[in-house]
């Protein structure tokens, strides 16, 4: 069994992994100074600058001596060797393949709402709640994809407070799937009027849902919303087959009087 102050270590390494994360913290930018951080995660410094050496040791952290800890650039980003490349083959080949994503989304993110609805912290709901109003006024830009990439955020959001690590990297390589093979149908779904509505009503629901601690109901949001998306990018492609399909009618002939 690990001595206790091992496993704490290990803890704060995940959490201080998940924040970076959630924040959006580049490599070669810089985390809060120590104290800060200290303060903010509620730890000793001591144990705090263990946490930072169990990630330094993996290549994710470097401390420069007397100029703080920077995010290291990871060479092998194991979500997109492990997830990303394989699949996106398949994707090219076959977009149908899209719906068998959206189906572990579906599994993958019920679970991430139940947990964040248990562990977000006050900070973790701020985030949340920022990331939601941050998607809500991009609705309308004449550039629809960046609604897309919030909408991402906001679910990533979920994922990080559900503070599940394992978890928040599968579902950051299946966002990063998706957008880069359906951004086509991503931008046609956040400009369609009968849509934006009703997602910002589930966003909205799953996002009480967290903030209230109530797991069950979390989870119960989040699967109506992906089977809504789902059901909305059928009708997408439906109605796109169908408009090929009339472009390639052969013109009426007119008869001569």
């Amino acid at each position: 069994m690990k001595p206790r102050n091992a496993r704490l270590a290990d803890e704060l390494a995940e959490q201080l992994e998940v924040m970076i994360h959630a924040r959006g913290i580049k490599p070669g930018e810089r985390l809060p100074a120590e104290r800060k951080l200290a303060l903010e995660m509620q730890v000793s410094r001591s144990s705090l600058r263990e946490a930072i050496q169990k990630l330094a040791s993996r290549g994710l952290l470097i401390s420069r001596p007397g100029g703080g800890t920077y995010v290291q650039d990871v060479t092998t980003n194991w979500t997109e060797s492990a997830i990303v490349d394989p699949l996106s083959t398949l994707f090219r080949d076959n977009p149908e393949y899209r719906f068998d994503v959206l189906e572990i989304r579906d599994a993958l993110e019920g679970a991430a709402a139940y947990h964040a609805a248990i562990r977000a912290t006050e900070e973790d709901k701020r985030n949340l709640l920022e990331q939601f109003e941050s998607m809500i006024s991009l609705h309308g830009s004449p550039h629809p994809m960046d609604e897309a990439h919030a909408d991402a955020a906001f679910h990533l959001a979920i994922a990080a407070a559900s503070h599940n690590l394992v978890l928040y990297q599968i579902m950051r390589g299946l966002f990063d799937l998706l957008q880069a093979n359906i951004s086509h149908n991503l931008e046609k779904l956040y400009t369609l009027p009968r849509v934006f509505e009703p997602l910002s009503e589930q966003h909205r629901e799953l996002m009480d849902a967290i903030i209230a601690g109530e797991p069950e109901r979390a989870r119960r949001a989040a699967c109506i919303h992906i089977d809504f998306v789902r059901s909305s990018l059928k009708t997408i492609d439906e109605d796109e087959a169908r408009k090929a399909r009339a472009f390639r009618l052969p013109p009426a002939k007119v008869s001569q009087p």
